[in-house]
Parts: C-alpha cells; sequence; structure tokens
C-alpha cells in the first residue's frame, strides 16, 4: 500500500501519542480515520488537530472505548462503519497500551491483569472486531504494537517488567503467526509488528492514572532528583513522572509515526522504531545468553551514556 489518500484506517489509543500521531499523519495524506480512546477529552483534541490539516472530505470519527473489553470493540467497529459510512477498511493500527504490573509475584493480581488485558487484549480483540471489514477492502494491512520489551523482558536489573513483557511478547508471536494465516486465507491482507524503543509519548502518565503508580519506583526516582514526594498533589506526581519520560526520548511520537507509516508502505513486517530499538535487537540477538546478566546490562547502559553525551 503505497498510498493511504482515499483510504479508511483505524487507529486504538488515539488520544496522545504514536496513536495521536498516526492519525495527524494518516489524515494529511488523505485517508479518513476512526480513533478509539478511553479519554474523550484527549481524542478530540487530536480530532482537531488532524482536521485542521485534513484535505476536503476526509473525515475523523471518535469513540470512547477500552480495548480489553471485547463489547468495546464492537460497538466501535460499528460505531467506524456508521460514522465513516463504509463497510470496509485498508489500515488498522492496535496501538493502544499502558504500562504496570511490574511484579507477579508481589504486585497486585488486579494490577497485573489490567495491563495484559488492555497491551494483549486490545490486539486481539481489535482483530477480531475489525477482520471483516478488512476482508471486504481491495487491499489492507493490520499493524500491531509491540515493544522492544517484546523482544527483551527487561527495563533493568531489580525492576520486574513481567505483565507489559508477556503481553508484548504475545503480541509478537500472534502477528508473526498471523502472516501465514493471511497469506493462506487473506493474502490482500498483510500485517507488521511496530517494536518501538523509548518514545516521547504519554503512556507513564496514562499508565499512572489508569492503574497508578509503583510507589517504590517513584519515591526512588524522585529522591534521585531530591523532590519529595509528599510536597507534591497526585496530578504534580503524574506530570513530573510523565515528562521525565516523554522529554528525554530520544524519538519523538511524530517520528516514530512517520517511522511505522514508511514501514507499512514498504511493507515491512518488521518495524523498530528507534536507534535504540535497532541497537537493543543487535545486541540480543548477538548474544542471546547473556541477555538477563549484569554484563549485559552494563554494556546497554554504557551505550545509552554515549548516546546521550553525543
Amino acid at each position: 500500500m503505497k498510498d493511504f489518500s482515499g483510504k479508511f484506517a483505524v487507529v486504538t489509543g488515539g488520544g496522545t501519542g504514536m496513536g495521536r500521531e498516526l492519525v495527524r499523519q494518516l489524515v494529511t495524506e488523505g485517508c479518513s480515520v476512526a480513533m478509539c480512546d478511553v479519554n474523550p477529552d484527549t481524542m478530540e483534541q487530536t480530532r482537531k488537530l488532524a482536521l485542521a490539516d485534513a484535505p476536503q472530505g476526509v473525515r475523523v470519527s471518535c469513540t470512547e472505548a477500552d480495548v480489553s473489553v471485547e463489547q468495546h470493540l464492537l460497538d466501535f467497529a460499528a460505531a467506524t462503519a456508521r460514522e465513516l459510512e463504509t463497510d470496509r477498511i485498508h489500515l488498522l493500527f492496535n496501538n493502544a497500551g499502558i504500562g504496570g504490573g511490574g511484579s507477579f509475584v508481589a504486585g497486585p493480581r488486579s494490577d497485573w491483569e489490567r495491563t495484559f488485558n488492555i497491551c494483549w487484549g486490545g490486539v486481539y480483540f481489535g482483530c477480531r472486531a475489525f477482520l471483516p471489514m478488512l476482508l471486504k477492502a481491495d487491499e489492507a494491512h493490520i499493524v500491531n504494537t509491540s515493544s522492544v520489551n517484546g523482544f527483551f523482558a527487561s527495563i533493568g536489573p531489580g525492576r520486574p517488567h513481567t505483565a507489559y513483557s508477556a503481553a508484548k511478547f504475545a503480541v509478537k508471536g500472534f502477528t508473526e503467526a498471523l502472516m501465514e494465516d493471511l497469506k493462506v486465507n487473506a493474502p490482500h491482507i498483510k500485517c507488521s509488528i511496530v517494536m518501538p524503543g523509548h518514545i516521547g509519548t504519554e503512556i507513564v502518565g496514562n499508565s499512572m492514572k489508569i492503574i497508578g503508580p509503583d510507589q517504590a519506583f517513584l519515591r526512588g526516582q524522585l529522591a534521585a532528583r531530591g523532590i519529595d514526594p509528599e510536597a507534591l498533589s497526585g496530578d504534580q506526581l503524574v506530570e513530573v513522572m510523565n515528562a521525565g519520560f516523554r522529554d528525554n526520548a530520544p524519538t519523538s511520537a511524530s517520528a516514530a509515526a512517520k517511522i511505522i507509516l514508511d514501514g507499512v508502505k514498504a511493507e515491512r513486517w518488521r518495524i523498530l522504531v528507534g536507534e535504540d530499538a535497532v541497537a537493543l535487537d543487535a545486541s540480543v540477538r548477538a548474544t542471546p545468553e547473556e541477555a538477563y546478566t549484569q554484563a549485559f546490562q552494563d554494556k546497554l547502559n554504557i551505550v545509552r551514556t554515549i548516546g546521550q553525551q553525543a
């Protein structure tokens, strides 16, 4: 699919981050977009930004939906058909996700399952809900967002990261298996797996709003910056932590969206987003048996330090 003009696309998690930028860039190219998110206010902001640059005739619709609930996505599919006046879509971006549920052993089961059900369930339910509309298109492409944590299940020593990593591994495996399924049963539909590194998005803040902060990690991070967490309101805590992640990212959400869309046009099934993702992928592939050792982590820290100084 070399051109998105005149096409219909669906984006989950379109209210912020990569989802917002995917919507905006698709619309600029003449693609009508249906998006969903749990936050109607941020979705409306995305819609206004997108329509400001939209060619004549392009539509943007918003549906409030929790991607971990199958009925919400079935309703979203029905709303897409109604709002865009179409019985088919050409592009499906299963993008929505949160972080959390770090420890399977010591953390709350509710946080673990909430994270897993959004990050994996959103992809599974999204594909199920929109497959009939993809089948009706003359050409189509499914784009499922995994993560570097879909091939490397760590964010550093001493910080369990089980729910998010398990979900992103599931997304990666499902998408790779789906490729052969589509070749056999729906060859006009392509699919890609997206594996972003550190991208400047609102995922930290959004995750904290949905499942709450990791209190121990939060106190450690703020103490390292000389900030007393007791002196900040809940909203201020969220913003401080989110800003630190978003503003120090080596790749912006806008740049990430462009990499993804360029990958779709090139029919790349495997899309690494960010130089950090490319470097980590190469390192894990080079020495997989060492991937979870302290020596491997030390090498990663050296590379990150050099990158920050460059």
